[in-house]
């Protein structure tokens, strides 16, 4: 009956690896076609702009399902390299094809990360986030950009039911979550920023005439908006040091004490079978 669990869990795993490539590419399509797609990169892009030249480094991975768009032209870090998960051939080529919980990245190699929408997507989120923590250095950075359950967008994601189009068949995460699975993991929260206010429509000219809404999102009700970026960064564990002494304190060593074997019957029976007697206590002199 076990190869007939084993192969029903493996058929599963096949269903939802599938399942998430489509969700995938569903995703990049549309921040390729729609206009809701190309505004949300549009702001996510102003963002990290904003985010990126203040985190340095030789080398910068980002994570995520676009390719064509390059959100990392901001940064100064010289190295950068883009991951997918799942290549197509009409796409450009990636630098890297990889799960993103399981990266074929050296560890302690990377000094910044950009999670683009990835955890929404990842079968294992707390995965993901392992490897993040796996290959970034100490003191490295990652940036989590994720969809938020508690706004407009998360309101209009229940009310519509849309759950098999994009975004809305992305899981959203709530920030807080986040930041508890981070701050498990030994990192610090540095900043956090929220982004696209208004109502997630697809009628172009209504979406400018309500462009006013992100400023005033912004200044009084921050934390609804429909998107997140996160700042977190990895804690190096550093040794206490101590004073050292000026004067040698003086050592005492009493007798070696006889050998307990009665606490562990295998540590008795090796003593029986050895035939060694304890050692003599000894009185050492200074």
């Amino acid at each position: 009956m076990k190869w007939i669990h084993r192969k029903i869990e493996k058929k599963r795993s096949a269903l939802d690896n599938e399942e998430a490539s489509r969700t995938r590419r569903q995703m990049r399509q549309w921040y390729q076609a729609s206009h809701l797609g190309s505004l949300l990169l549009e702001l996510e892009t102003e963002l990290l702009n904003d985010l990126l030249p203040t985190l340095f480094g030789y080398n910068l991975v980002q994570i995520g399902c676009l390719v064509d768009q390059n959100l990392l032209h901001s940064s100064q870090i010289p190295l950068h390299i883009v991951t997918i998960a799942d290549a197509e051939p009409d796409l450009n080529t990636p630098d890297l094809v990889a799960c993103p919980g399981a990266l074929p990245i050296a560890s302690d190699s990377v000094d910044l990360v950009v999670l683009h929408h990835t955890l929404e997507f990842a079968q294992d989120p707390h995965q993901v986030l392992r490897e993040v923590d796996r290959i970034l250095i100490a003191e490295g950075h990652v940036v989590i950009l994720g969809f938020n359950p508690l706004s407009v967008w998360g309101l209009w994601r229940l009310l519509f039911r849309r759950g098999d189009k994009p975004p809305w068949c992305a899981n959203f995460r709530d920030i807080l979550r986040i930041k508890d699975w981070l701050a498990l993991m030994g990192f610090d929260i540095s900043a956090q920023h929220y982004y696209a206010y208004r109502p997630p429509i697809h009628h172009q000219s209504l979406t400018k005439k309500l462009q006013f809404i992100e400023r005033l999102g912004e200044r009084f009700v921050p934390r609804l908006g429909g998107a997140y970026a996160l700042v977190a960064k990895k804690r190096e564990c550093t040794l206490t040091p101590i004073k050292p002494r000026w004067w040698p304190r003086r050592a005492f060593v009493s007798g070696l004490a006889k050998p307990a074997t009665g606490r562990c019957p295998v540590c008795k029976q090796m003593h029986d079978a050895s035939d060694v007697g304890a050692v003599p206590r000894r009185d050492w002199t200074w």
